[in-house]
């Protein structure tokens, strides 16, 4: 075979190698419907959250949702619902101690709790250091409509004191009579070594801090839009969105609920996958 044919064979060997990566790479989502007796919300699962979204499907599909309430309802909060102790339960009767499905946390820090996002519930961290999820229930948000100012005022009240803290873990006093004697000698290359090693360390150290909030211009916009609930974010696992029938949302979130926030007219649930 002569090298140009070879070449030629080569160059097709790999761009099929690329196009089966890709496809990996490009993993369609899956997508479910949750129909309820007020209407019907069409989901999209993320594949980065693979344990829930797989998790979510399996019970979909054995039955586990259907017939079970939005049983815990709160106006500019969540519609919370999939308890399997809600499917026969009677009028006032308290919901949402189902046999829980617990699973490994999946959290991350590009699904945030925007309006429509679908994420699981979970117990206390008193009693659950590890934030596992409780997938055997479900929470969809409706949330509320930030003001840029409050989500500013929120950023400074959890930045500030962490970047305090860490510039004083690093900018000691030891160090700053260090710096200050270097300064008065007028031992300018000593000073700067010591002032940008300090500099370097709290940089490191603030990027790599997790506790911080950082608010990309999507997520921001987003709050201030669309709605949200931003305390919730690091806390528990977002694994889907809503990306049809966001009306549907509203209407649950409005109706008149009792002193356990069930809705005094039930919503069921059915849950159908669409696409896998």
């Amino acid at each position: 075979m002569k090298k140009g044919e070879n070449m030629k064979k080569f160059f097709c060997v790999l761009c099929g190698i690329c196009l089966f990566y890709m496809g990996y790479a490009q993993e369609k989502e899956v997508k479910a419907v949750i129909e309820t007796n007020l209407g019907n919300m069409i989901v999209k699962l993320y594949n980065d959250t693979p344990n829930h979204r797989d998790n979510f499907v399996r019970l979909a599909k054995a039955g586990h949702y259907d017939g079970s309430l939005f049983y815990r309802v709160i106006k500019n909060f969540v519609i919370q619902g999939g308890s399997s102790d809600s499917k026969k339960a009677i009028k006032g009767a308290a919901i949402g101690y189902g046999k829980p499905i617990v699973i490994d946390a999946e959290i991350k820090p590009e699904h945030y709790h925007k309006k429509g996002a679908l994420a699981a519930p979970r117990q206390p961290d008193r009693v659950n250091f590890f934030k596992e999820s409780d997938i055997s229930q479900f929470y969809i948000v409706q949330g509320r409509k930030y003001d840029p100012k409050e989500l500013d005022i929120i950023e400074k009240q959890v930045n500030v004191p962490i970047k305090r803290a860490i510039q004083r873990k690093y900018y000691t006093p030891e160090k700053k009579a260090i710096l200050d004697t270097l300064r008065k000698q007028k031992k300018v290359k000593e000073f700067r070594e010591i002032a940008e090693k300090i500099k370097q360390d709290i940089a490191f150290d603030w990027n790599a801090n997790p506790n911080k909030i950082y608010m990309p211009e999507e997520k921001r916009n987003a709050y201030i839009n669309e709605g949200g609930i931003h305390h919730l974010d690091k806390e528990y696992t977002v694994f889907g969105e809503v990306i049809e029938g966001f009306e549907v949302i509203d209407k649950i979130a409005a109706l008149p609920t009792d002193g356990n926030d069930r809705p005094i007219t039930d919503v069921r649930i059915k849950v159908r996958i669409l696409s896998e």
